[in-house]
């Protein structure tokens, strides 16, 4: 079952949409070779349209369907920036509507064409078909909203000039006014929806790289807060070390221990800055998580046994059992187990198109199990089994004896399970 709905499953939202709707233009085609150009084949047998001019209107009709086909691709296409717009072809495809619609009216006018519903449908379904694919080669709305109305004119015009009679003219002029509107209607919000959708996915998308991007610039803001004015007084005592240096001053080895101490206490302050960077503080990482996924649209459930519980309040309650205490969890404990939620958060933004994502924190025997489940996976849902991020997190929890585990959850879901032991303080070991 999952190879065949993998096709589907496998797509983001974005080209979940795509796939739809271009589908359903693909299906125009098939629905009006079936509902137009069988239509004069079929009544060859009780009515004097005569096969050749049956076989004759068939062939135009499929001409035209499998153009419009055509050209409603490549217009989805330059939608979405992804090739120029079909000038050319949109030209065509209304040159070859203007000529069949004109040379049926002269059929029509002198009577070798004696059925009008065949008529009326061949003509007024082909410019139909016409104007919803057309509409989406146009750039401007107010273009789009007078696409129909002057295909009804234009046509009711050259209908009445061919004296096929003014009631007929307006006929066609009604049922162009009504069934191109329609259809243009539909074919530009659905072209417009889908653009939009794209647009969505591609900004979600910009925010995670804008925050990368934030997050190096405030780690280069605080190197450099900590680095400049130490590197600075390093290079004038070292300056100042050479210049009493060359006349033999004793006092430049008092310039050059005063450096030493200064470079090393850098050292220190470099690697703090260091240190507070790769450290995850758990309880500002789950209110993160949570924001980031109720942000995104995606229902976030929190439960945890420590303190009076997430859902409770994630402040005061879960500070309590984070904290010092029984059951305090150690510092180094809550850094591994804040950079889990913090990277499985990543990935089911990244990786997954979810619904919910729950999260727990439970204390089991002598360990603390942290989980975080989602819906909405795709091929490489979550943490990626050979990827740098998985690698990444277990070294971390390694390094307090923790394991973690990934893989599919019941229900189709992907579940991520970190497990630290975290004995209970004054329990005999």
């Amino acid at each position: 079952m999952s190879r065949l709905t993998g096709w589907w499953v496998r797509r983001s939202a974005a080209g979940k949409v795509e796939l739809y709707t271009r589908w359903t233009f693909h299906f125009f085609v098939l629905v009006e070779i079936t509902s137009i150009g069988g239509v004069p084949i079929g009544q060859t047998g009780r009515d004097p349209l005569g096969l050749p001019l049956a076989a004759g209107l068939a062939v135009f009709v499929c001409t035209h369907a499998v153009l419009n086909g055509v050209l409603s691709s490549r217009a989805l296409d330059w939608v979405l920036d992804r090739r120029e717009r079909p000038v050319r072809l949109a030209v065509v495809q209304v040159a070859l509507t203007a000529a069949g619609v004109l040379t049926l009216i002269a059929l029509r006018a002198t009577g070798v064409l004696a059925n009008g519903a065949i008529a009326a449908g061949v003509i007024t379904g082909t410019i139909t078909f016409t104007l919803g694919s057309l509409v989406m080669c146009l750039k401007r709305v107010r273009h789009m909203l007078c696409a129909a109305p002057l295909a009804a004119l234009t046509t009711g015009a050259a209908v009445a000039a061919m004296d096929v009679g003014v009631p007929e003219a307006l006929g066609y002029t009604l049922g162009i006014l009504l069934g191109g509107g329609g259809l243009v209607a539909a074919c530009g919000f659905s072209a417009w929806l889908m653009k939009m959708v794209w647009e969505l996915e591609r900004t979600k998308e910009l925010k995670a790289r804008l925050a990368v991007a934030e997050e190096r610039l405030r780690f280069g803001r605080d190197l450099h807060d900590v680095m400049g004015r130490n590197l600075s007084v390093i290079a004038l005592k070292s300056e100042l070390a050479v210049q009493l240096a060359r006349r033999e001053r004793p006092e430049a080895v008092d310039q050059m221990i005063e450096v030493q101490r200064i470079a090393q206490e850098s050292q220190r302050e470099v690697r703090d800055v260091v240190r507070g960077y790769r450290e995850a503080d758990l309880r500002v990482e789950l209110e993160g998580a949570r924001g980031v996924l109720s942000a995104a649209g995606i229902a976030c459930a929190m439960e945890s046994d420590l303190g009076s519980g997430m859902d409770a309040g994630l402040g005061a309650g879960l500070g309590a059992g984070l904290g010092a205490g029984d059951d305090g969890l150690p510092s180094e404990v809550q850094s591994a187990l804040g950079w889990v939620v913090r990277e499985t958060t990543t990935n089911v933004l990244r990786h997954g198109d979810p619904s919910r994502c729950a999260i727990a924190l439970r204390r089991k025997d002598d360990a603390v199990v942290l989980t975080v489940e989602n819906d909405g996976v795709r091929e490489t849902p979550g943490p990626r089994a050979g990827g740098s991020g998985l690698a990444g997190l277990r070294e971390r929890l390694s390094a307090v004896d923790g394991t973690l585990t990934a893989g599919p959850g019941d229900g189709g879901t992907f579940l991520v399970t970190a497990r630290v032991p975290v004995p209970r303080r004054g329990k005999a070991t």
